[in-house]
């Protein structure tokens, strides 16, 4: 088996993330123009790489967020096991300071080894996690050595979790942007080791000075 050295990004900016409405699963948003800029920004910055596999959710802005590689020619599947975490009831709605203290809430269950606790109507990590395991399972049993892969912000987080072997009361630490890359390596033990964290590199060029 070949040694997989995985760029992962979350996909761009969406008109949900801009305007801070609650966006999970059940949210099919396209990528906004700033969204398609970090894209083209990253499309760039990485384009020699030679991928070898795509790998994206089954929603459209995790498609969009590296369609010009598509366009390359790379092989790509999609995955409905890398789909963002179901936020239930509260998808589709802004944050108000009502629903921030019920996420608080929902955030600190997590951090305290609750990990069966789902928003209403919506998913917990550990149910998130038993098909994230799944989607790990076909990218590292794929071919290939370099592997682009596109996802959602809480669903990174317990994709990391899963692949680094870290305890998912902890997953907030992985921090994450829109159109960020973890670069991630396979050691000869396959566990894997982080070569880019929440790197935004690429997008510098899209700060205005």
């Amino acid at each position: 088996m070949n040694l997989k050295k995985i760029y992962l990004v979350r996909h761009g900016q969406t008109d949900f993330n801009l305007q801070g409405v609650v966006q999970g699963s059940g949210i099919d948003a396209p990528i906004n123009a700033t969204g398609q800029a970090q894209a083209n920004a990253f499309f760039q910055s990485y384009k020699d790489v030679a991928f070898d596999q795509i790998y994206h959710s089954a929603l459209i802005r995790t498609k969009q967020s590296i369609q010009q590689f598509i366009d390359l020619g790379i092989p790509t599947r999609a995955l409905s096991e890398l789909n963002e975490i179901s936020w239930g009831d509260y998808e589709g709605t802004p944050m108000t300071p009502e629903e921030g203290e019920y996420y608080r809430h929902m955030l600190h269950q997590w951090q305290q080894g609750n990990l069966d606790y789902a928003i209403a109507g919506g998913e917990s990590p550990n149910k998130v996690a038993e098909r994230m395991r799944r989607g790990i399972e076909i990218i590292l049993n794929g071919s290939g050595e370099n592997i682009l892969v596109c996802m959602h912000g809480r669903a990174m987080r317990i994709f990391l979790s899963l692949i680094l072997n870290y305890d998912m009361r902890y997953m907030d630490q992985f921090e994450h942007n829109n159109l960020c890359l973890y670069q991630l390596e396979q050691l000869s033990d396959n566990t894997f080791t982080v070569k880019k964290f929440n790197s935004q590199e690429h997008l510098m060029t899209l700060i205005k000075t």
